[in-house]
């Protein structure tokens, strides 16, 4: 794997950084953001494909509170590292699953699932647990927590 960063069009940066939060909610979203960045919709979306291609972002879409629009839990796996890369992009795969992060840990692949309910996030995880042939655990909500996951990507 390449260390060398990918180039990035100044179109790119201002769509990472400009719109992790207040996404536009409208009928065309990316026509009012191609208005507000002065180019066209079809550029956007290009955009938009090319970083989540290029692994710049995993999703585009709103993220909401947890359990309060059908049902989700944290979940981990233990991976063996030799693995952890396909593992990593078997979860990935699902579309339930909206992002998966390495922690140092036995426990070292870490990531959400969301269903509409709860029956469906067993659903995926024992569908995850077939995929891996690694048993995920299954880390339910007590108490929730917000975290501002937005991050200033002015220096990339």
């Amino acid at each position: 794997m390449s260390n060398v960063m990918p180039l990035l069009s100044e179109i790119d940066r201002r769509l990472l950084d400009e719109y992790q939060r207040d996404f536009p909610l409208s009928e065309r979203p990316f026509a009012d953001i191609a208005t507000e960045l002065g180019v066209d919709e079809a550029k956007v979306l290009e955009r938009f494909g090319y970083l989540k291609r290029l692994g710049a972002l995993s999703r585009v879409g709103a993220v909401l509170r947890p359990n309060r629009v059908g049902a989700s839990t944290l979940a981990a796996l233990a991976v063996p590292a030799e693995r952890l890369e396909e593992v990593a992009a078997l979860v990935n795969a699902f579309p339930e699953v909206n992002h998966n992060y390495e922690r140092e840990h036995a426990y070292n692949l870490w990531f959400v699932v969301t269903a509409s309910d709860q029956d469906g996030v067993q659903r995926v995880l024992r569908r995850i647990a077939a995929a891996t042939g690694l048993e995920p655990l299954d880390l339910p909500m007590l108490e929730d927590y917000f975290i501002d996951l937005g991050f200033s990507l002015r220096w990339i």
